[in-house]
């Protein structure tokens, strides 16, 4: 599978919609990060708690694999026992210009959350 099949326009309005309608939610001034890091603690399913830097670390892997799942770039394995989810990398990521890489995590941010928080 490649990206640009599956990538689509995202306007600055519809980033900007995103982050507003989060940031109300939360309370936070929130970037990139802070963003994927929400993503990771929902899909680590374990709510807020103190973690390790390796941990969050691991939260911010969570959500990027999550996130590029729909791409066919990784595919969900399972849960460890301590219930941290796990997957396998399929494809290669392409090599992406840094701003690419922007447009296609906002992208995946924004099919994350339609269902949620966009009308």
């Amino acid at each position: 599978m490649t990206t640009s099949k599956y990538m689509k326009t995202l306007s600055d309005q519809e980033w900007h919609a995103i982050v507003e309608k989060l940031q109300v939610k939360f309370g936070e001034d929130l970037q990139m990060e802070g963003i994927l890091f929400l993503i990771g603690i929902q899909e680590l399913g374990m709510g807020y708690k103190k973690f390790t830097k390796d941990q969050k670390l691991d939260v911010l892997h969570i959500a990027i694999s999550t996130l590029l799942e729909p791409f066919g770039y990784y595919d969900f394995v399972g849960r460890d026992s301590d219930g941290w989810p796990h997957w396998t990398r399929n494809e290669k990521l392409p090599a992406l210009k840094p701003m690419q890489q922007e447009l296609l995590m906002k992208q995946s941010i924004k099919d994350y959350f339609s269902d949620i928080i966009i009308e």
